[in-house]
């Protein structure tokens, strides 16, 4: 089985080709650090050939939603290198992602009380997790300016330094998902007349200065982004996304990253598409916006050529074993709604392992 075959290439030595995908799970302190159970979490599914944390915002003004945690502070080194220390000693490797919130956030939301800025005054389309456990529309936002977006642009350097100081073992920038580089690439997020906008050239001018930025940090051989062309979730719109990242991705080419990260779509075949312009490490994240990602499917993306990775998201949250379930054709458990945003281990660490389950049913 591919998905099981060990993985080499010039920046990458995996053991295995299951990627565990970002996700947002809300475990943090209130000043954004990562509670202990977070590291127990990571290091329960350290059999992962790759583990991508979830968002974890460069700075306070990009943070999208309470308790998603930070990597702007000496206490957020201290509690993530907890966690790529447990991560390690599980055997397991482990990314930080890199996630600015841009337009996506509230002043009640944030542990500064920052109103949130995007590339243009377009308000996001869904609630926003409040401090008080409550929700809100997300307000209006700022336009930044260009000493904001050069600022931004720091703070995902600075953070990239925190997240090598922490123990990761590369950072993922995330340029997907209605986030603030997906805002400046997306058709109805960016409406600037400036150089960061108009343009097929202007509007990924911000993704490739802050790969640059932080690629001088880290090298480039421990940095990946992730794009999602054309992905509608979250209000997002992209009438003809292959003329813009088929540039994008060119241009990303040629800076010898550790990998590129790609959610396909319905209505844009981003995998076939894209697949031919990219000669490094391509993960495939198949699941987004669709039935979570089976190993069969999986397995299929391999076989074609269209990956050399593939990432599985809900099936890491249920199934912190599931490289193991996948190697022997064990069934999978499925996702229980309650705890999937919460403060404890209910819904988080306490799913079992295969040997468990055995044990609970006997």
């Amino acid at each position: 089985m591919l998905l099981l075959t060990d993985y080499h290439a010039s920046h990458l030595h995996l053991p295995n080709r299951v990627v565990m995908a970002p996700m947002t799970r809300l475990r943090s302190h209130p000043d954004g650090s990562p509670t202990d159970d977070v590291a127990t979490y990571y290091a329960q599914r350290a059999d992962a050939g790759l583990i991508v944390t979830e968002g974890i915002w460069p700075h306070s003004t990009g943070q999208s939603e309470a308790w998603v945690p930070g990597l702007a502070t000496e206490a957020h080194i201290a509690g993530w290198r907890r966690v790529t220390e447990a991560v390690h000693g599980a055997g397991g490797r482990i990314f930080a992602q890199l996630m600015h919130g841009g337009r996506w956030g509230h002043p009640l939301a944030r542990i500064d009380g920052t109103l949130p800025a995007g590339p243009s005054a377009v308000p996001a389309a869904d609630p926003v997790h409040l401090i008080d456990g409550g929700k809100a529309a997300a307000p209006r936002p700022r336009a930044m300016t260009r000493a904001e977006i050069a600022r931004a642009v720091e703070h995902y350097a600075a953070a990239t330094a925190n997240a090598l100081a922490a123990g990761f073992d590369g950072v993922e920038i995330h340029g997907a998902n209605s986030y603030l580089v997906h805002q400046f690439l997306a058709d109805n997020t960016n409406l600037r007349t400036d150089e960061y906008g108009g343009t097929i050239a202007n509007r990924m001018r911000f993704a490739l200065e802050v790969t640059d930025a932080v690629a001088a940090v880290a090298g480039p051989h421990r940095v990946g982004i992730r794009l999602s062309p054309g992905n509608p979730q979250f209000g997002m719109h992209e009438a003809d996304p292959a003329p813009l990242y088929r540039a994008l991705v060119g241009e990303l080419a040629g800076r010898d990253l550790a990998y590129l990260h790609l959610t396909d779509n319905d209505d844009y075949p981003a995998l076939a598409d894209l697949r031919p312009r990219w000669s490094g490490t391509l993960i495939a994240n198949i699941g987004e916006n669709r039935a979570p990602t089976a190993p069969a499917a999986a397995e299929r993306v391999l076989a074609d050529g269209r990956a050399d990775l593939v990432s599985f998201g809900r099936a890491f949250i249920a199934n912190p074993d599931l490289v193991s379930r996948i190697r022997h054709d064990r069934a999978l458990a499925p996702v229980r709604e309650d705890g999937l945003y919460g403060r404890g281990p209910a819904g988080y660490t306490d799913y079992p392992a295969w040997i468990d389950h055995d044990e609970r049913v006997a």
